[in-house]
């Protein structure tokens, strides 16, 4: 996974310098941003080859061969949203921007993503016996269950990786050795994974104790057999904008009622509505906590999420929620996990 500095260079250059760029990069485009990051144009190979035939000199500035007009997409634009935009218009990368107008990545049609690291740290919940699932669990950790031939936890991994974070934290505890054998220290993923060890299962949030002291800003705690398209930097960005104490992605959830409901009032009807559909917003298995949030745990102490964020809120402090309609999956039933391999151009990673 390529850092998007790979791929840059800078208002002053000159045509040289793109071109090194260029070769180094092995993407056949230079962005060129300003001293802001703020990108001013893209210069690409067929651009250098076609000014070279014009006169253009290697040490004139880049910005007499760079392109000003190209298509960009929002940091809020979905993949999908960007996917479409590159097809409308035959287009083999998208420069993505934030509210700032500032380069966060690059998108290109081979599906790889070039993104500005993120120092913020990501926790993933993977401590579990994965119990709906047994005996599919009985010697493989959930997250270690294959979606066609490589395994839950890889292809949250491989997101991560593409959204720009390196700092991984893993709680493990069932069947560790699995986990932290094929992950090892993450570097073939482009990332740093640390491990944090339950001796005995310390719920959703127990282990989270040992990252006090560990790190200094907000951070984003996530279930490990969760699969999604979410922007977790889009995330980020809505917590430290509103200043939460601790932030809970939150989905919309339908049911049916398969009958006609009667409404009382005493032994009078008042009302009837037929197979009503009750929506609700429920937990995402998504979180982002300021580092405060720590204070709150003891060593060792069992404690799940839910129970973290009411103290959070019993000591004044606020909890926000982010809703998420991109594509979600919680794989934690055999249907899931069915339906997770059966759509796997979905869910593979970029």
């Amino acid at each position: 996974m390529a850092d998007i500095g790979d791929v840059v260079v800078r208002v002053d250059a000159t045509v040289r310098d793109a071109i090194s760029r260029i070769d180094t990069g092995g993407q056949q485009f230079a962005l060129v941003l300003d001293e802001d990051d703020r990108l001013r144009g893209i210069v690409t190979d067929g651009d250098i080859r076609r000014a070279i035939l014009r006169g253009v000199s290697l040490e004139d500035g880049v910005g007499t061969v760079m392109n000003t007009e190209s298509k960009t997409a929002s940091i809020d634009d979905s993949d999908e949203d960007v996917t479409a935009l590159m097809e409308r218009y035959g287009i083999r990368f998208v420069p993505i921007v934030d509210a700032d107008a500032k380069v966060t990545g690059i998108i290109t049609n081979s599906g790889r993503v070039h993104t500005a690291s993120v120092a913020n740290p990501v926790v993933l919940m993977a401590g579990g016996r994965g119990q709906r699932l047994y005996p599919l669990t009985r010697d493989i950790p959930k997250p270690m269950l294959p979606i066609g031939d490589t395994p839950l936890l890889e292809l949250i991994l491989r997101r991560l990786a593409g959204q720009g974070f390196r700092d991984v934290f893993i709680s493990v505890n069932y069947l560790a050795e699995v986990i932290m054998d094929h992950v090892g220290d993450g570097s073939r993923f482009g990332l740093h994974v640390e491990y944090l060890h339950e001796d005995q299962p310390l719920g959703t949030a127990g282990a989270l104790f040992q990252l006090r002291d560990r790190v200094a800003g907000s951070f984003i705690v996530m279930n490990s057999d969760l699969l999604t398209h979410v922007s977790l930097r889009r995330l980020l960005r809505f917590h430290d904008d509103e200043g939460f104490a601790a932030t809970v992605g939150v989905r919309e959830y339908a049911f049916e009622v398969p009958f006609g409901v009667v409404e009382l009032d005493g032994a009078r009807v008042t009302g009837m509505s037929e197979k009503p559909v009750h929506r609700s917003l429920v937990n995402a298995g998504i979180y982002v906590l300021a580092p405060a949030a720590l204070q709150s745990l003891a060593d060792d102490e069992y404690c799940d999420m839910p129970t973290l964020l009411g103290r959070l809120m019993e000591g004044g402090g606020t909890v926000g929620a982010f809703p998420i309609h991109e594509p979600w999956l919680d794989v934690g039933r055999p249907e899931d996990l069915d339906r997770a391999r059966n759509s796997l151009k979905t869910w593979s990673a970029l």
